[in-house]
């Protein structure tokens, strides 16, 4: 892991607590920006971490299902927002209790291999909780939604989801922890999206059959009221002991430039699928 998360600058941008006004698409358009300056050698690694109030991020594969707006009206009869991401993966829960971390990395000449990149986030979060005695395991966790191999869990009971977004250069390895709240509940909204989304038809493309126990927060797995600014205190203690300077900055002119295309395109995703 030191080999990677060490660096000799870690900038982050920290947009835990932007608020309602700060929308999931412009998020996404957010990492690609930040994948295409780092990778390019414009600005070095960063952490961006972030929080959005009351969203349904879908996959591609979710766009795909029967009764997509049936299941989409659910979601917004319960207050929630809906969105198509622009990287793998199938629908998750962002809410105020959920801390998304993204770590942008440059590719080197040999590249970072895809599970280097995953490994790096799960040891990161590891080190992030080591004074607990609980093992962090990375397996999927069967019942989870947008299930994986990288599923972070206790006890089987997961409380964290990795992803990957490559873009020119640029690595933006992408994690969400459920820090507090019922996970349970959570994944009884998702339960619910994908049968009345889906039904009882017969699809090409398998969908999770989601069993809500299997998932809960970090508090509930931990029996600790954490917040995100405690979680987001562990993640800069832990960039700082693997960089020679952290620091907090905003986007650079050149990043500035960017983002608007970027935003752009995820908007106009979104506008083809929904």
């Amino acid at each position: 892991m030191k080999g990677l998360l060490r660096q000799a600058e870690w900038r982050v941008i920290d947009q835990s607590s932007a608020g309602r006004q700060f929308l999931a698409l412009e998020s996404f358009g957010y990492d690609d920006t930040l994948c295409a300056s780092v990778g390019a050698g414009k600005a070095p690694a960063t952490a961006r971490t972030w929080v959005h109030h009351d969203t349904i991020v879908l996959g591609i594969q979710d766009t795909k299902l029967p009764y997509l707006q049936e299941g989409i009206q659910f979601l917004n009869e319960q207050g929630y927002q809906v969105i198509v991401r622009n990287s793998g993966g199938l629908a998750v829960v962002l809410d105020q209790g959920v801390l998304n971390i993204s770590l942008i990395f440059p590719e080197s000449d040999k590249g970072i291999d895809i599970n280097r990149g995953y490994d790096t986030m799960w040891a990161l979060i590891q080190r992030m909780f080591a004074d607990f005695p609980e093992t962090i395991e990375a397996r999927e966790i069967t019942g989870s939604y947008c299930p994986g191999s990288y599923d972070l869990s206790i006890h089987g009971k997961k409380f964290a989801g990795i992803s990957q977004r490559r873009l020119r250069r640029g690595v933006a390895v992408q994690i969400y922890l459920c820090v507090n709240g019922s996970g349970s509940q959570r994944a009884e909204i998702v339960r619910e999206f994908y049968s009345r989304a889906k039904r009882n038809d017969e699809t090409k493309f398998v969908y999770p059959m989601i069993v809500p126990e299997v998932m809960a927060s970090l508090s509930e797995l931990y029996g600790c009221d954490f917040s995100i600014g405690n979680v987001m205190q562990r993640l800069l203690n832990q960039l700082k002991q693997h960089s020679g300077l952290l620091y907090a900055g905003p986007l650079n002119e050149y990043e500035l430039e960017l983002l608007p295309g970027y935003v752009e395109r995820i908007v106009d995703r979104n506008v083809a699928f929904l």
